[in-house]
């Protein structure tokens, strides 16, 4: 039996391979734009596919999305910009525990917050789990219930 062969120098394909997670760094991860490409179109492609990431994550997050109103796609961009995406359900859940720790979070977000807390369980690492087992979960004034696979929203009493 021969020794490994050495992998001598880095090659091309190694070089191009380095130049591409370079260029989806800057793209989805808010990192610099790498050497070679010119800032207005990485930038371009950035912005665009920040939209469509808010798009997704609104789709997902109708509640929180519509609670924001004109300050959704600002309040988006500010705290995805250096983030990459983890999916659109687990995006909305992490930008709503971010307003709510930051006490700006809506009262239509705090209640689908609550509900998905009612619902699942998300630890802000691993993919959300559906819940068995009876759940209360409160934010922002809002009070979600889940029993037998049922949800119910208490809303606080309006003064």
């Amino acid at each position: 039996m021969g020794a490994a062969a050495d992998p001598g120098p880095s090659g091309p394909r190694d070089d191009l391979a380095a130049r591409q997670a370079a260029l989806v760094a800057a793209l989805v991860a808010g990192a610099p734009t790498p050497p070679g490409f010119a800032p207005g179109p990485v930038d371009a492609a950035r912005a665009a596919l920040l939209r469509k990431r808010a798009g997704d994550v609104a789709r997902h997050w109708p509640l929180l999305a519509a609670g924001l109103g004109d300050a959704w796609w600002g309040t988006f961009r500010d705290w995805a910009a250096h983030r990459p995406t983890a999916g659109s359900l687990r995006d909305g859940w992490d930008l709503a525990r971010d307003l709510r720790d930051r006490d700006t979070l809506p009262p239509l977000g705090a209640e689908e917050l609550a509900v998905r807390e009612a619902t699942g369980r998300y630890d802000g690492r691993n993919p959300p789990r559906r819940r068995r087992l009876p759940a209360v979960a409160r934010t922002g004034g809002a009070v979600a219930v889940q029993l037998a696979g049922r949800v119910r929203l208490l809303r606080p009493a309006r003064r």
